[in-house]
């Protein structure tokens, strides 16, 4: 793994979380966009080199919706850059983490992602990036 990719955020709405995270982090989302396949609209922030991603639910089946009925607004995961995400998911395999999807999905901000599940990393939902070349 290379270094964090960005802090995923679970709102309600995302208009008024834009608003809020402009006036906390000083700068304006760089990218809105819906992954229809995930249920879910987003809206990216930069500091830095830091990154933070806001993620509203768009139907009431989406992950994000689930996870706000059960533990409210709030980080939904962190996500790591990693080089190849093909050889970092066997590699987390071999090492006896529990995947949520056998392949890389196209995630959101140009990247293939994947998935631990929670309950192998002390209840942190953990995502795995690469750039889409």
């Amino acid at each position: 793994m290379k270094k964090i990719e960005h802090i995923g955020i679970a709102v309600k709405d995302l208009q008024v979380s834009n608003k809020i995270y402009e006036k906390l982090l000083g700068v304006p989302s760089y990218k809105e966009e819906e992954v229809v396949t995930e249920g879910v609209k987003t809206s990216f922030f930069q500091v830095g080199p830091n990154k933070i991603e806001l993620l509203e639910a768009t139907n009431e089946n989406s992950p994000i919706a689930k996870f706000i009925e059960k533990r409210g607004e709030g980080i939904h995961h962190i996500a790591f850059d990693v080089e190849d995400i093909l050889e970092e998911m066997e590699r987390l395999k071999q090492e006896g983490f529990v995947l949520l999807n056998e392949k890389p999905k196209k995630g959101a901000d140009n990247k293939w992602v994947a998935f631990l599940h929670p309950k192998e990393t002390n209840g942190v939902l953990v995502e795995l990036c690469q750039e889409i070349k």
